[in-house]
């Protein structure tokens, strides 16, 4: 479609794999001839290498694909990240949190199987909310009110192109999602508030991702309302899987992309793999 604006975002943190092909394949077919854009989302320093972001650069070039520069590294971005981390404060809206993962397992007084689950795992109990901002530590999360913001926002949803096309409303985020992270140790900012700010930042028109993040887009068009931002189209593609129906991770580096060109592999026939 003309106009359309799509963005491939991985962070470098392994070797692409299968799974990275198909949904980069995806987001450029959707693009059409409109913008496909690569995001690099490196906010775990920690994990990122500079040969991981080469690596992508290089595995995307031999798959054919080509994007503009210069490319957004979310690395750059963490005064973006502060403001929209502060307006959402002045709404009321964030409370730090010191809770570790056990913490809220211990919260929750059950095992970890069993327990409500959401976007990031277990279903953050509300053990911290209630405090002020202003009294977080250095080391401590800060996370977002979830009830009272969807109380301050009303309805809301967005537009599917997916497998699942059609306009989907947001149901009760509180329970099904929890009080997001927004910042985290260390990081400045969490997945959610950073690739909110960079779609918009970026002129996203349709956000083309796995379904694996299809519960979250509720709580990210939630966000959106929130700051001010527009909410873009979103495609949430199948996942590539092993022969055990299991997503693949970057720790598998038997279905890397590198893997397959060194043993000689061609790019049409790693598009015939993910069944392009």
């Amino acid at each position: 479609m003309a106009g359309r604006v799509t963005r491939f975002a991985p962070s470098p943190t392994g070797p692409l794999h299968l799974g990275h092909a198909f949904s980069a394949l995806t987001v450029w077919q959707r693009a059409g001839s409109g913008t496909a854009l690569l995001r690099i989302e490196d906010i775990d320093r920690g994990r990122c290498r500079p040969e991981w972001e080469a690596q992508i650069f290089d595995d995307l070039h031999w798959l054919g694909l080509d994007w503009p520069r210069p490319v957004m590294r979310q690395s750059t971005r963490g005064a973006a990240y502060r403001e929209a981390l502060e307006r959402l404060g002045e709404l009321g809206l964030t409370y730090p949190c010191r809770c570790s993962r056990a913490d809220i397992r211990v919260a929750l007084s059950a095992p970890q199987e069993g327990v409500p689950l959401g976007p990031d795992g277990i279903i953050y109990p509300g053990t911290c909310r209630g405090r002020r901002v202003e009294e977080a530590g250095p080391d401590e999360a800060i996370r977002l009110d979830m009830a009272r913001a969807q109380s301050m926002v009303g309805r809301c949803g967005f537009h599917e192109t997916g497998p699942l096309e059609g306009w989907h409303e947001a149901g009760d985020l509180a329970a099904t999602v929890g009080d997001l992270v927004l910042a985290r140790r260390g990081f400045g900012t969490s997945y959610h508030l950073a690739v909110v700010v960079d779609d918009a930042a970026q002129g996203v028109t349709e956000v083309v991702r796995g379904e694996d993040l299809f519960e979250a887009t509720a709580a990210h068009v939630l966000l959106q309302r929130l700051l001010g931002l527009p909410t873009p189209d979103y495609h949430h593609h199948r996942l590539i899987r092993d022969e055990a129906g299991k997503r693949l991770a970057k720790r598998e580096d038997s279905r890397a992309i590198a893997k397959y060109r060194a043993e000689g592999i061609t790019p049409r026939e790693i598009h015939a793999l993910v069944g392009f």
